[in-house]
């Protein structure tokens, strides 16, 4: 029997994280501390690894918050900001562990080469960057150590992002459109974290009916919506509304599988 697999929501915001800065919303208002979301990650303990899914510009707190001391990969879904903008704030783990290693579409790790250059460059290296160690994915399962990975193909407007699957867990995010191929390895899993941004639709994510649809068509044991806007409406109103195998996630909630 596979030992446990443990997912920790480390954030469950959209790109401006809630509250937004200098908003006067309601929900932005809020006390309730399941209605303050930072970025989108989660940290998946599985095989004796300590898997990251997107590293984020509320990066650092979110390790520290989680009391998170290594990190054995970093997985990136697509390459915008809200994603990736806490790269260099792997450092503290460089400098116990070595080089970090990485895993992403060859698109967004040449993303990322530009825009942290002083990362992936290997000549007259800054004393003080971190370095890392990358691996370039394909539509195809790969493994980190003894895990496999299968990555979900699906389209976020135009852009190709991936999800991840790992055992009868997946996770997607900022997801509008799956095709049917793709959504075939998501059949049988246990559990299911998928985006809803809001309830109005939205170009490039799932909104509030979108992914309750997606959810009746893969049919997991639960289901956890996440890539959460203030639009959406407060936490616990939500959460009310929702079927009894599908739940709204928020920042700390810990599952395991």
């Amino acid at each position: 029997m596979n030992a446990s697999l443990q997912v920790h929501f480390l954030g469950t915001g959209t790109s401006q994280g809630i509250p937004i800065i200098g908003s006067d919303h309601p929900v932005c208002l809020s006390t309730n501390t399941k209605d303050k979301r930072l970025r989108s990650s989660i940290a998946i303990e599985v095989d004796g690894q300590q898997l990251v899914i997107d590293c984020g510009p509320d990066f650092r707190y979110q390790m520290l918050r989680a009391e998170i001391c290594c990190i054995d990969a970093i997985l990136f879904t697509h390459e915008h900001a809200d994603h990736t903008a806490g790269l260099d704030d792997i450092r503290p783990f460089y400098f116990k562990q070595g080089n970090i290693p990485m895993y992403g579409h060859q698109r967004v790790l040449d993303n990322l080469a530009k825009r942290f250059d002083y990362i992936f460059s290997t000549e007259n290296k800054y004393p003080g960057a971190p370095s890392v160690e990358t691996f370039a994915i394909k539509n195809e399962d790969f493994l980190i150590g003894k895990t496999k990975v299968t990555p979900i193909s699906v389209m976020h407007h135009k852009l190709q992002v991936f999800g991840f699957r790992i055992r009868d867990f997946a996770y997607l995010t900022d997801v509008k459109t799956v095709s049917d191929e793709e959504m075939l390895k998501l059949q049988g899993i246990d559990t299911l974290v998928i985006n809803a941004l809001r309830l109005e639709p939205h170009p490039s994510h799932f909104n509030l009916d979108e992914a309750l649809t997606f959810v009746d068509k893969i049919k997991p044991k639960r289901a956890y919506f996440t890539h959460i806007s203030h639009l959406l409406g407060f936490h616990d109103e939500v959460e009310e509304k929702l079927p009894n195998h599908v739940h709204l996630a928020y920042d700390g909630l810990i599952i395991q599988l």
